[in-house]
């Protein structure tokens, strides 16, 4: 089974003026929350671990987890209000995002929701603003220390700093991961943040050194890019008629995980020994995933048979 870690809230999209104010359209979301969907609509056994409040917010991610076929006997409930992450798209249809979630259900995740996770973990992924948020992040810190050594560590930092606008908290906690992680993807706005000046090349490389055994970096536009000791590979972007973009990174956080274990890929032995003829298949069908995401309204995920 895989896990996903972290977040679940509400994002909530500028839908213009109304009469006397604004026009929003809710939907649920997080980034662990659409890569637990995304694994569920791929064919994959997945549970979320998190934190859902009692609000009515709340009860619709439940609902939405349950109608999905994501496992939420690891989920916690809490008083604590939810989430919402307001969205606003540009010209380009690229988000940006206001948070209002300080003390919010998402972030209150303790040691003893640990007990609830099962035996048969495949991969545990992690990411977003619960990683460095507490109490949540102690809490999946002490999870990564507890199972790195026995389960794959899947991260996607997806930096936001609207939560944490100190970008040298996100720079520590990325380092601390490198050596507890076995596959690494990052996008290249992110890893211009975090390693501003340093080429994906050069970051895969000292990635690789500290521990990774996959590192995969999206890059917009411009596609994708992998590493591994022995191999490397890229593709260009799948053209596609965009609505929006959110989502986007998380659809291809699902689709290679999925990719990965069709292919009995999802170990440490596993990762290390794919050619480079393979992860360009592996980044092709995340860039395809992505680009079905992309051209819906919000973190719409596809399902596998949209993914011959």
């Amino acid at each position: 089974m895989f896990i996903v870690c972290g977040e679940a809230l509400m994002d909530v999209f500028s839908a213009g003026e109304a009469s006397g104010g604004l026009a929003f359209d809710a939907r649920v979301g997080g980034s662990p929350f659409n890569v637990s969907v995304g694994l569920a609509r791929m064919g994959q056994p997945v549970g979320l671990l998190a934190t859902l409040s009692h609000d009515f917010m709340g009860e619709r991610l439940l609902r939405s987890l349950q109608s999905e076929g994501v496992a939420t006997n690891m989920v916690q409930r809490t008083p604590h209000s939810t989430t919402l992450s307001v969205v606003a798209l540009d010209g380009n249809q690229v988000p940006s995002y206001a948070f209002y979630g300080v003390n919010a259900a998402d972030r209150q995740l303790r040691l003893g929701a640990l007990s609830t996770l099962p035996s048969n973990l495949r991969a545990l992924h992690f990411g977003s603003y619960a990683t460095v948020v507490e109490p949540i992040a102690a809490t999946l810190r002490a999870l990564v220390e507890r199972e790195h050594r026995r389960t794959v560590i899947s991260l996607d930092p997806n930096v936001r700093l609207n939560v944490e606008p100190e970008v040298a908290v996100w720079q520590s906690y990325l380092e601390w991961m490198l050596p507890r992680t076995h596959l690494l993807k990052v996008s290249d706005e992110d890893l211009n943040l975090l390693m501003p000046g340093v080429a994906p090349e050069t970051f895969a490389a000292r990635a690789i050194q500290s521990g990774v055994r996959l590192v995969v970096v999206t890059r917009g536009a411009e596609g994708a890019s992998a590493w591994t000791v022995l191999a490397q590979a890229h593709v260009e972007r799948v053209g596609v008629e965009v609505v929006d973009t959110v989502g986007a990174g998380d659809t291809f956080q699902a689709a290679l995980l999925t990719w990965l274990q069709e292919r009995n890929a999802l170990s440490v032995e596993g990762l290390e020994n794919i050619s480079s003829a393979e992860l360009e298949s592996a980044l092709s069908f995340g860039a395809r995933a992505a680009s079905i995401t992309c051209s819906r309204r919000g973190a719409d995920l596809p399902r596998r048979e949209e993914l011959p």
